[in-house]
């Protein structure tokens, strides 16, 4: 496989923080989902008061963050099998992959995986929608994310060069 070597630059671990944000305690995301540290998900919905109030260490933060970017990192290798991504690509599918899900990132790591570079860029403009929560966790309409249209142009432009 061309990119069972790669790893998450420091370059790339830095937009990735940049990105995501460090939050160091529970929070409720641009969804209304409670997450924490560095866009970690938690569970779908609000998060309680009582987590609003609990801090969350920095070691806990960094400790979830490698664990996340591990597995994103295997996501992305497992299914850009036959075509070499550069770092730079690389990096940008893993902050992708990070944000989306693996499921979310799907037909976007299947398209890079044939190569079809301005394919991966349009695949990563269209997602830049969430799903809010209401107060009871019932998902309501799509909303579009000013941050992630800026983040997909980022993301995408490795793509386009």
């Amino acid at each position: 496989m061309p990119n069972e070597s790669k790893k998450l630059s420091d370059a790339g671990r830095t937009a990735l923080r940049m990105h995501e944000g460090a939050v160091l305690r529970y929070d409720n995301d641009v969804a209304n989902n409670c997450t924490f540290g560095i866009g970690t998900p938690a569970y779908f919905g609000r998060c309680t008061n009582d987590e609003m109030r609990r801090p969350v260490t920095l070691a806990d933060v960094n400790a979830q963050l490698a664990t996340r970017v591990r597995a994103v990192e295997g996501s992305v290798k497992s299914r850009v099998t036959d075509h070499e991504l550069t770092q730079r690509r690389f990096d940008a599918l893993v902050s992708y992959t990070y944000n989306t899900g693996a499921t979310g990132a799907r037909q976007a790591l299947a398209v890079a995986n044939r190569g079809q570079n301005d394919e991966v860029a349009i695949e990563m403009a269209r997602n830049v929608y969430v799903h809010p929560r209401d107060a009871h966790g019932r998902r309501l309409p799509a909303v579009r994310v000013p941050g992630l249209v800026n983040r997909r142009r980022e993301e995408a432009a490795s793509f386009l060069m």
